[in-house]
């Protein structure tokens, strides 16, 4: 089992990487070490009333929301992936297909996943980037407890993936290094999307594809009623009692989501970011939508 380090890293690559560990892509077959790289701990990750309705009111206008974000992934992270699957109806996995057949991969590209939560999209990278020859994902996260899920779910499908305990917006990476940067349901819950934005566009190479999936609210009034009462009445009800928890996570979800920039403010953003040609796909009737800036 792969030693946990508690350690902050360059992003492995030949043309910018100083190594303080044997990096991930330098062995003998250029497959990465599934290395696990926590440097960001949560004490108390089951901490009581993370979000009530005076905090939800706009919970991306919290000096803290970094922290209170980190300890509510830290509490749900266990039940993660099957409130992700029960509560998508299994669309969420479409989602992220999706999303990795919009990075346009070659066999050469070198791919960071962040808000990599348990690793499903980096999976699906590395599964096309196995088909098509090329060397696997490199995964960063936040929350370290989401990390250690990630690790067994890519070691149990045979993935050499390494995951990274890191910031979206202080990215353990050197500039121009990363030729995909992906980022699914997590632009809302850094504390500055324009700063990882514009982080994001300092570790890509030109050429360099930026992958956003994040949830909107469906445009056609029946189904955005629909939408809304499920989203706001049903899912935190049963997400909540599923995963025991008592931080508020499916309170913030629907409401970070309703609070959130909208998809025309979402491309401005991504091209004052420094990206070219960005264009969203809305996907399921507009509930997520795929966000895709090039690096001219």
């Amino acid at each position: 089992m792969p030693t946990v380090m508690q350690l902050a890293i360059k992003f492995p690559c030949e043309t910018a990487f100083t190594p303080r560990i044997p990096p991930p892509w330098n062995t003998a077959h250029g497959e990465p070490h599934p290395f696990l790289l926590p440097h960001l701990p949560v004490k108390n990750p089951s901490m009581p009333s993370v979000w009530d309705d005076t905090l939800l009111a706009n919970p991306h206008a919290l000096a803290d929301k970094k922290l209170r974000v980190r300890k509510m992934f830290a509490a749900i992270a266990p039940s993660y992936d099957l409130n992700n699957r029960l509560h998508s109806f299994w669309m969420d996995q479409r989602w992220r297909k999706i999303a990795v057949r919009m990075a346009d991969l070659k066999p050469a590209d070198r791919v960071l996943d962040v808000a990599c939560g348990t690793g499903d999209l980096a999976l699906r990278f590395a599964r096309e980037l196995s088909r098509i020859g090329g060397k696997m994902p490199v995964g960063v996260d936040f929350t370290f407890e989401m990390l250690p899920i990630a690790q067994r779910k890519s070691l149990a499908a045979g993935r050499q993936i390494a995951w990274i305990n890191g910031d979206a917006m202080a990215l353990p990476v050197a500039d121009n290094s990363v030729d995909v940067v992906s980022i699914a349901f997590g632009i809302r819950n850094v504390a500055d999307p324009l700063a990882a934005c514009r982080e994001f566009r300092r570790v890509l190479k030109p050429g360099g594809r930026l992958i956003m999936l994040e949830f909107s609210i469906p445009t056609i009034p029946p189904l955005r009623a629909m939408f809304n009462f499920y989203f706001h009445q049903i899912l935190p009800r049963t997400a909540t009692w599923i995963s025991s928890d008592k931080t508020g996570a499916y309170k913030y979800l629907p409401k970070s989501v309703n609070t959130f920039i909208d998809r025309p403010d979402m491309l401005k953003m991504i091209e004052s970011a420094g990206f070219a040609q960005a264009r969203q796909f809305p996907l399921t009737f507009g509930i997520c939508v795929c966000y895709r800036g090039i690096v001219a």
